[in-house]
C-alpha cells in the first residue's frame, strides 16, 4: 500500500478519614466504591467499531467484502517503475536530516487507514477494532492477531507505544509539538491492546485520527540497532507493510518488492490492492532527462506536470505505434496550492503593499496563453476546487468569527471582496499592473534611484532572489524575472541543485521559492504546520513563516468545529484571512491527471476521487508485457 487523559479512577478519590476504618469497614466500602465503579462504567457508553468518522456514518459497513473501486481478482504479479529528481542520502522519510529516497515509507502501516472514495472515513488496519467513549477522551486499539512484521515477528501493543514515543521525542518539531498537545499517555493492556489518552482541551476530531495514523514500527529492530528516528540513515526499519525495499544503487535507484508473505493479502480493506511484484523509482538530473528516459523505457509510468511536453514532447515513435498510452484521468481532489510564496521573516516583505505589489508582477494569463497552451487554471484559494473556498464578501457566519479578530488582519477582511489573484493581459508585462506596483512600492518608501533601483530611506537596495530546482521552470520564472525588475526590483534567478534546494528550503534561507500547500476536505491540526505561529521558525512546511494570532486563532476554529456547517465556514473564514496577507502568489492547476505508460497495465473503469492510485490497485497485464518484449520495445 503506497501512499499516515485518563478517566478519574474512583478508589483514588477515597477520603483520608476513612484510612481509620476497620479492616471489615474498609472492606464493606471498598465493595461498595466497586459497585458504584461498575455502574459508572455500564452508563458510560462505549462505542466499538471498525473504522472511525468524527462527523458521520462509515460508507463501509462492518465486514464489507473489498473496496468499491478496486478490482477485487486483479492479479499480482510483474512490475512498475517511476522517477524522481535529483539524488538522495537516506532510508529515514522521518527526519529534516538528508534527503530521503523516494517511497521511504512504503514499508509501514498505521492502526487506521482511509480510503480514496471517501472524506474523513477511517478503517481498521492493523487494528481489528477500536473502542472509545462518546466524550472520546480515550481510544482503545485492538490489534489484529495475525498482523506481522516483514521479518514475521507479530506486530504488538509494544511496539505501538515505542513508536508512539519515538515520533513524540524524537519527531519532527513541529508534529511532535502537535502530537503532545493531544495526546496524555498511552498504555499497554496486553499484547495487542493499546490504550491512548487524550488531554482534556484536545481536538475531538484529531485525537484517535491522530494515533490511528501513525505508522508503526518494529521496536526490536530500533533497540538491536540503536537508531534513531531523527538520524539520516540508509537502513530502512522494518515495517509490516505489503512492500519492502529489496535493493538501492545512490544516485540511480530504488527498487521494492512485494512481500509474497504479507500479512494482511486478504483483509477487505487491502483486496485488490498492491499488485506489483516490484516497484522500482530512476533516480534523473532533471525533469528533461526523466522524459527522454522515458521514451526509451528506462521506466514505464509518468505523471506528467509540464503543460509543454504534454502539449509538444509526446511525438515519439512508441507512442504513435500504441505501445505507450497517453490519456488524462479525472482528479476530484483540492488543488495542491502551488504558490511562489516570499519569506515573512526577511523585513523587505514586511509591508503588504510590498507584498501584494509583486504579486501583481506575475502574469498568468499570459504564461497559460505562451506557455502552458491553454491547459491550466489559476489558483486563487488554498481550498481551491472544492466548495470551501472562500468566495465574494463574508457571511454573517464568517463575520461572527472574523469581528473578533479583525484588528490583526488587513483592513478591508470584514468589508471586502476576497483577495483574488491579479488578472494581466496577454503580453507579458502589463503596462496597467506595472503602474500599480511601482505606486505600491512607492508608498512602501521603496523609491526608484538614478539607476533605476529602488531603495529604502536608509538606501538598502530592494534585492530578491527566486530560488528553483527544475529547469522547467525556467521558462516561467525569467519573464517573472524581468517584470519585477522593470519595477525596479533588483530581482534575479537562481536555480540551484535539489540537494541545495532541500538545504535552503529546509533553512528558511530563501526570499521566495515555489512551494505547495496540500490542504485537506475535513482540515485540523496539520494547519498549524503550515500556517500556525508556533511553527513559523520550525516547520519545513511553513515556509512563509506565518506567525499571526488571528490565523491562529482561525485554526482554533477550525480544530473545534463540532459539525460541517462549522466546519466550511470557519474554513471559509480562514481561506478568506490567508489569502488577505498576499504572502504567496498563486500559481496554476489542473483537475486532470495526465498520465503516460507503456501499454502493460490496467485500472479500473472509475478512478476514485482523491487518488489516482497507479501503485495502489493497478495491476499488471502481463501478455501485453511479453508482446511489448517480443518486439524489443522493452527490455
Amino acid at each position: 500500500m503506497i501512499k499516515l487523559y485518563r478517566k478519574a479512577n474512583v478508589c483514588l478519590r477515597v477520603d483520608i478519614n476513612f484510612a481509620a476504618l476497620t479492616v471489615f469497614n474498609s472492606l464493606v466500602f471498598l465493595s461498595l466504591v466497586f459497585l458504584l465503579s461498575e455502574v459508572v462504567l455500564a452508563d458510560e457508553k462505549i462505542k466499538k467499531s471498525h473504522g472511525f468518522n468524527f462527523f458521520g456514518e462509515l460508507s463501509y459497513p462492518e465486514g464489507f467484502s473489498h473496496l468499491k473501486y478496486v478490482n477485487k481478482d486483479a492479479p499480482k504479479g510483474g512490475d512498475i517503475s517511476i522517477w524522481s529528481m535529483g539524488t538522495f542520502d537516506s532510508m529515514n522519510p522521518y527526519t529534516r536530516k538528508g534527503r530521503a529516497g523516494a517511497l521511504a515509507s512504503a514499508p509501514f502501516e498505521s492502526l487506521l487507514d482511509g480510503t480514496a472514495d471517501e472524506v474523513g472515513s477511517l478503517y481498521g488496519l492493523l487494528a481489528k477494532s477500536i473502542e472509545y467513549p462518546e466524550d472520546q477522551s480515550w481510544v482503545l486499539f485492538n490489534l489484529r492477531e495475525e498482523a506481522r512484521f516483514s521479518d514475521g515477528s507479530p506486530v504488538t501493543a509494544d511496539d505501538v507505544k515505542y513508536t508512539f514515543e519515538l515520533f513524540l521525542d524524537q519527531g519532527l518539531a513541529s508534529y511532535k509539538a502537535i502530537l503532545g498537545q493531544i495526546v496524555k499517555d498511552a498504555e499497554v493492556l496486553g499484547p495487542k491492546k493499546i490504550k491512548y489518552f487524550f488531554n482534556p482541551d484536545a481536538s475531538k476530531r484529531d485525537a484517535i485520527p491522530i494515533v490511528g495514523g501513525l505508522p508503526v514500527m518494529s521496536k526490536a529492530w530500533f533497540e538491536a540497532n540503536g537508531a534513531r528516528l531523527d538520524e539520516s540513515r540508509m537502513e530502512i526499519a522494518i515495517g509490516s507493510g505489503p512492500y519492502v525495499m529489496e535493493e538501492f544503487e545512490v544516485n540511480k535507484r530504488i527498487t521494492y518488492k512485494r512481500n509474497k508473505d504479507y500479512w494482511g493479502n486478504d483483509l477487505p480493506l487491502m483486496k485488490g490492492r498492491s499488485n506489483f511484484d516490484t516497484i522500482e523509482v530512476e533516480y534523473f538530473a532533471d525533469s528533461s532527462a526523466a522524459l527522454e528516459g522515458f521514451k526509451s523505457g528506462e521506466y514505464t509510468m509518468r505523471i506528467e506536470n509540464v503543460s509543454k511536453n504534454w502539449a509538444t514532447a509526446y511525438d515519439f515513435p512508441a507512442l504513435a505505434d500504441g505501445k505507450v498510452i497517453k490519456k488524462t484521468l479525472p482528479d476530484g481532489g483540492i488543488a495542491t496550492g502551488q504558490a511562489f510564496v516570499m519569506n515573512l521573516r526577511k523585513a523587505k516583505f514586511s509591508d503588504p503593499k510590498v507584498r501584494e505589489a509583486i504579486g501583481l508582477l506575475y502574469n498568468f494569463e499570459w504564461s497559460n496563453e505562451s506557455l502552458f497552451f491553454g491547459q491550466y487554471a489559476r489558483v486563487n484559494s488554498f481550498w481551491e476546487n472544492s466548495e470551501l473556498a472562500a468566495e465574494g464578501k463574508p457571511s454573517e457566519e464568517e463575520l461572527a468569527l472574523l469581528k473578533p479578530l479583525s484588528g490583526d488582519l488587513p483592513i478591508g477582511i470584514l468589508d471586502d471582496e476576497v483577495v483574488t489573484a491579479s488578472v494581466s493581459g496577454l503580453r507579458a508585462l502589463d503596462r496597467k499592473n506595472l503602474r500599480a506596483a511601482s505606486k505600491l512600492l512607492d508608498d512602501a518608501g521603496w523609491l526608484v534611484g538614478d539607476d533605476g533601483l529602488r531603495r529604502d530611506s536608509n538606501g538598502e537596495l530592494f534585492s530578491l532572489e527566486i530560488i528553483e530546482r527544475s529547469p522547467a521552470f525556467d521558462r516561467v520564472i525569467l519573464p517573472y524575472i524581468d517584470n519585477l525588475r522593470a519595477a525596479g526590483i533588483d530581482a534575479k534567478y537562481e536555480r540551484i541543485d535539489s540537494a541545495q534546494f532541500t538545504d535552503r528550503k529546509r533553512n528558511f534561507d530563501f526570499d521566495m521559492l515555489t512551494t505547495q500547500h496540500p490542504m485537506s476536505l475535513e482540515p485540523s491540526s496539520s494547519l498549524k504546520q503550515y500556517f500556525g505561529s508556533e511553527s513559523s521558525d520550525v516547520s519545513v512546511f511553513n515556509s512563509a513563516g506565518i506567525s499571526n494570532p488571528a490565523i491562529d486563532a482561525l485554526i482554533d476554529y477550525v480544530i473545534n468545529a463540532e459539525n460541517k456547517a462549522e466546519l466550511k465556514t470557519s474554513v471559509k473564514a480562514l481561506d478568506r484571512a490567508l489569502r488577505s496577507l498576499r504572502f504567496w502568489v498563486p500559481q496554476w492547476y489542473n483537475n486532470t491527471y495526465r498520465v503516460a505508460y507503456w501499454d502493460m497495465y490496467e485500472h479500473p473503469d472509475e478512478i476514485p476521487p482523491f487518488d489516482l492510485g497507479y501503485l495502489d490497485f493497478w495491476w499488471f497485464n502481463s501478455d501485453k508485457a511479453e508482446a511489448l518484449r517480443n518486439s524489443g520495445a522493452l527490455r
